[in-house]
C-alpha cells in the first residue's frame, strides 16, 4: 500500500505505454558492432528520449544495444531525481548490478540524467556504485568518459549548458513498434517551482531550431511512423529567437509553440501530433486554436494543477492561482470541446491545510480529469521548499489525502469512460494488447487507450473503433 501511495503512475491506464512507467527497460536495437551496452530509463518521457540520443552516440562508437544485461560491457541507468522514491529504486538497482559486476571483471556502470547531476560525488567516491556519471547536457562526452573509466579513472561530466539541444543527433528509436516516437523540442526549465529539482538538474530553458524539428518529423514519417510527441519541460514556453539569439530573452520570438505545432501538423495529415508538458501560466489561446484547427493534432492536453488551492500554489511558486487555472480550463473546453485532460497533483505539500486539500478535490470535480499522476510530497534537497518551508504535514495525513485524491480520480475516470460507450473513435494501432494476443490496443485523439479484436488490421493502421464497454482505465470495443 505504501508503494501505491508513494507513486501512482497513470493508474487509469491498464494498457500503459512504454516510456511512461517509473522504470523502463528499453528494447534492443540491432547494430553490428562488437561491444554491448544495456540501458534502463527511469522517470519522464524526456529521459526516454535522452536514452535514444545516448544510444545514437554509442552506436557511432562501436557499441550495440542489448536487452541481455549479462551480455553487456557497459550498463547505463538514466535516472530521475524528482521524487525520493525514484532515487531509492535506483540505489537498490545499482547495488544488485554491482553484484553482477563482481562476476564480470571489466564491466562498467554509468549513471545518466538528473540523479547523476545531483549525487555525483556521493555515488562515485562515497558509495562507489558507479564508474561514470554523466549529466543531461553532457552526453556527447560519453566516449571520452568511457575511455577514462577503462583506464581506471572515475569519469564525471555534469556541466550544464545554455546551448545544448542535441538537434544535430539523429536518435536511435528504441521503441521497436515503429509507430510512435518522441521528439525533444527544448531542454531545461526556467520555472522555479519550489518543490522541483529540474531547473537545478537540467539547467536553463533553451529551444531547438524549428527547422531541425520539422526535418526530424519528416524523416520519421518517411520511415513509416504515424505519431510524434513533442517533448519539453514546458512546451508552451517554446520560443525560437534565431541562431545566436536563443539565449537572449529580449530578442524577438521568430517561432512560438503555436506556430511550431502548425509546422509539424502540416508535414502530413496522416501524422498524428501530441505534446507534453503544458504549463498553466503559458498555454495560450493561439495554441488551443492550432489544436482545434488541425485534425491530426490530438485533442488532449496534460495540464498539471499540482494543487487546487491558491494559497498552496503560491507556496509552490507556480505563478498562477486557482482562478487562472480555471480560466485556462474553460478556454480549453470552449475552443476544443472534445479535448481530453489530465493532470499532476501533489498531496501534503508544506503547510497544506485540510481546507487547501479540499480545494484540490473540488478542482478535480470542476475539471473532471480523464486521469492523473498523483503523488504525496517528498522533500527534495536544494529546492526552494527545502530551504524555506518545513515539511510539516504528517506522513499518515499525506497518505490519507493522496488516497482521497486517488479515489476521486478513479470515480471521475469511470464516469468519463462511461460517456464514451456507443461512440466511434479513430484509433492508431500501436501494439498487441498485453492481456491477449488476439487483441490490438491503441489510443484515440483524447489519449484514451482502446482495446479491440485484431480483425484484418495491422500495427500502424488507423481504424474506427466502436466503444462497447469500459474498465477504469481502458475502453473496449470493436473495429467498424
Amino acid at each position: 500500500m505504501d508503494e501505491l501511495l508513494d507513486y501512482v503512475k497513470n493508474k487509469q491506464h491498464d494498457e500503459s505505454r512504454q516510456g511512461e512507467a517509473l522504470n523502463i527497460e528499453l528494447e534492443a536495437t540491432e547494430f553490428k558492432n562488437d561491444k554491448y551496452f544495456y540501458i534502463e530509463s527511469y522517470g519522464c518521457q524526456m529521459n526516454f528520449s535522452d536514452s535514444e540520443i545516448v544510444a545514437s552516440i554509442l552506436a557511432n562508437q562501436g557499441y550495440s544495444l542489448t536487452a541481455d544485461i549479462f551480455k553487456s560491457d557497459l550498463i547505463l541507468l538514466n535516472t530521475c531525481a524528482v521524487r525520493d522514491k525514484a532515487e531509492q529504486t535506483v540505489r537498490k538497482r545499482l547495488q544488485s548490478i554491482n553484484e553482477l559486476k563482481e562476476q564480470k571483471p571489466g564491466m562498467m556502470i554509468g549513471m545518466l540524467g538528473c540523479m547523476a547531476e545531483r549525487l555525483k560525488s556521493k555515488l562515485l567516491e562515497e558509495e562507489k556504485l558507479v564508474d561514470i556519471v554523466v549529466g543531461p547536457d553532457a552526453y556527447r562526452s560519453l566516449p571520452e568518459l568511457i575511455a577514462e573509466a577503462e583506464g581506471g579513472q572515475k569519469a564525471v561530466n555534469v556541466l550544464l549548458s545554455r546551448e545544448e539541444t542535441y538537434a544535430d543527433i539523429s536518435p536511435v528509436r528504441l521503441d521497436k513498434n515503429g509507430v510512435t516516437a518522441f521528439i525533444s523540442i527544448m531542454r531545461g526549465c526556467d520555472n522555479m517551482c519550489s518543490f522541483c529539482v529540474v531547473p537545478f538538474t537540467r539547467g536553463r530553458e533553451r529551444s531547438r531550431d524549428p527547422e531541425s524539428i520539422v526535418a526530424e518529423v519528416k524523416d520519421l514519417f518517411k520511415r513509416g511512423y504515424k505519431e510524434v510527441t513533442l517533448l519539453g519541460q514546458n512546451v508552451d514556453s517554446y520560443a525560437w529567437r534565431g541562431e545566436g539569439k536563443n539565449d537572449d530573452k529580449e530578442a524577438e520570438v521568430l517561432v512560438n509553440f503555436a506556430q511550431l505545432l502548425e509546422k509539424v501538423a502540416l508535414v502530413n495529415p496522416e501524422l498524428r501530433v501530441r505534446f507534453s508538458t503544458s504549463h498553466p501560466k503559458d498555454i495560450t489561446d493561439d495554441v488551443l486554436y492550432a489544436i482545434a484547427k488541425y485534425e491530426n493534432i490530438c485533442k488532449y492536453i496534460h495540464l498539471p494543477v499540482q494543487s487546487g488551492s491558491s494559497s498552496c500554489l503560491k507556496r509552490m511558486n507556480r505563478t498562477y492561482d486557482r482562478d487562472w487555472y480555471i480560466n485556462r480550463v474553460d478556454a480549453i473546453k470552449r475552443i476544443i470541446p472534445d479535448c481530453g485532460l489530465s493532470s499532476d497533483m501533489i498531496a501534503g505539500f508544506c503547510g497544506e491545510t485540510e481546507a487547501e486539500h479540499q480545494d484540490t478535490l473540488s478542482m478535480m470535480d470542476y475539471v473532471r480529469y480523464d486521469y492523473s499522476y498523483m503523488f504525496y510530497y517528498s522533500e527534495r534537497p536544494g529546492t526552494l521548499a527545502a530551504r524555506k518551508y518545513p515539511d510539516d504535514v504528517e506522513e499518515s495525513v499525506k497518505k490519507r489525502r493522496l488516497q482521497e485524491i486517488i479515489d476521486k480520480q478513479n470515480q471521475l475516470s469511470v464516469e468519463n469512460n462511461r460517456k464514451d460507450i456507443g461512440k466511434i473513435y479513430k484509433v492508431l494501432i500501436e501494439k498487441t494488447s498485453k492481456k491477449s494476443t488476439e487483441d490490438f490496443s491503441g489510443r484515440n485523439s483524447q489519449n484514451k487507450m482502446i482495446v479491440f479484436p485484431r480483425g484484418n488490421a495491422k500495427i500502424g493502421d488507423y481504424v474506427n473503433v466502436l466503444v462497447e464497454s469500459i474498465t477504469q482505465g481502458t475502453l473496449i470495443g470493436k473495429i467498424v
